[in-house]
């Protein structure tokens, strides 16, 4: 009998020491939001809280389209040509992102030989590699490939692109099918980009880019979407809602792509590709910035007219993806396209989210301090 009980106590031992190591294995996902379980009593926390309560907010620095000029036509100090709007980018930012809006590529076989087009009809952007390190000086830590200038060179000089985007240690995204990942404070932040191009993520692909998203969403805890969308010049500062175009060229419907993005996962939504900036909007809880205008352009981009500001965007997000604060910073272009702070974007941001959003409008104090309405 005394073994017999020996025994009974030690398949109840086993069985314990079994199971707490089954719950313990059991963990949620790498990067997974989750539902919490039943409460634990008062003052217990388990572990998966108290990780969560360890992880402090993250702040995104976000920009447009970004380009040092086109080989050879090259700024005579690309190092110093970013230096006056520097500290508005780092601003407490864990994360620089922005639109390559080009190649960093010593390809020459370009697009613009092969459409046999005539002077000034075609525009094939790219820098030479070594001007990654101006970036990444300026405070970059990812850029996105999604737009219409990242295939100019082709494949090989989208490829030798990537290759010193990641060489330089930065990190890029936008490919087809591409989900990038970057920590900060310990959070995962996913990054998936769109464009309405074959050689990227598609824009217009609606059931592709929620599928992209959600995978993201499996990922991270945070996820930023970037939409190449719109059309283009100082007459697209408004978003219709409806389908855009450019030059003939089907450039998506931005608002029900960016409500599609949160529906499917995304902590923010931010966009460019019109050149000009235009308003932001709160959908779900969540912020869309839905042009971020030019960021940089050694005569690359028209600076005439409302082309000639834009804006700086600081979002915080907490370490589930919820919106904590943001705001914006205004910047005007020289004649040669070199950003400065100052100029009227702020108050330009805010008549046009206003105008285009009504009740769900993105509220912008004169500061550029961003509220929710």
């Amino acid at each position: 009998m005394r073994c017999r009980a020996y025994l009974s106590a030690l398949a109840l031992m086993l069985a314990a020491a079994l199971g707490a190591a089954a719950c313990s294995a059991a963990g949620h996902p790498a990067g997974r939001a989750t539902k919490a379980a039943a409460a634990p009593p008062t003052g217990v926390a388990t572990p998966s809280a108290a990780a969560r309560a360890r992880l402090a907010p993250v702040t995104i620095a976000a920009v447009g389209d970004t380009m040092l000029g086109s080989t050879p036509d090259l700024p005579a100090d690309p190092g110093h040509y970013l230096a006056a709007v520097r500290r508005q980018l780092n601003r407490g930012a864990q994360i620089v992102f922005g639109n390559l809006e080009g190649t960093l590529t010593t390809a020459t076989a370009g697009k613009c030989a092969s459409m046999h087009a005539r002077h000034g009809e075609c525009f094939a952007f790219r820098d030479p590699p070594r001007y990654v390190r101006y970036l990444k000086h300026a405070g970059f830590t990812i850029f996105s490939n999604a737009n219409p200038h990242s295939f100019d060179f082709g494949a090989a000089g989208q490829a030798q692109t990537v290759r010193t985007i990641h060489k330089a240690g930065l990190a890029q995204t936008g490919l087809p099918g591409q989900i990038t990942v970057v920590k900060a404070h310990g959070v995962r932040v996913a990054f998936v980009a769109f464009a309405p191009y074959a050689d990227t993520a598609s824009l217009l692909d609606l059931p592709a880019a929620r599928a992209l998203i959600s995978r993201a969403a499996d990922r991270a805890s945070v996820v930023v979407v970037y939409m190449h969308a719109g059309a283009e010049g100082s007459g697209a500062d408004h978003v219709t809602g409806h389908e855009e175009y450019f030059l003939g060229e089907d450039r998506g419907n931005p608002e029900r792509f960016a409500h599609m993005a949160i529906r499917a996962g995304a902590s923010v939504v931010i966009a460019s590709g019109p050149h000009v900036d235009r308003g932001m909007q709160f959908y779900r809880h969540h912020l869309i910035a839905y042009s971020l205008g030019n960021f940089a352009s050694y005569h690359n981009f028209a600076t005439d007219g409302n082309l000639d500001m834009s804006v700086i965007l600081h979002v915080t997000l907490s370490p589930t993806g919820g919106f904590e604060h943001a705001r914006i910073y205004p910047i005007q272009f020289t004649g040669q396209g070199q950003p400065v702070p100052g100029g009227g974007a702020i108050s330009f941001v805010s008549q046009l989210s206003a105008q285009d959003f009504g009740a769900s409008a993105a509220r912008i104090l004169p500061s550029g301090i961003i509220t929710a309405p």
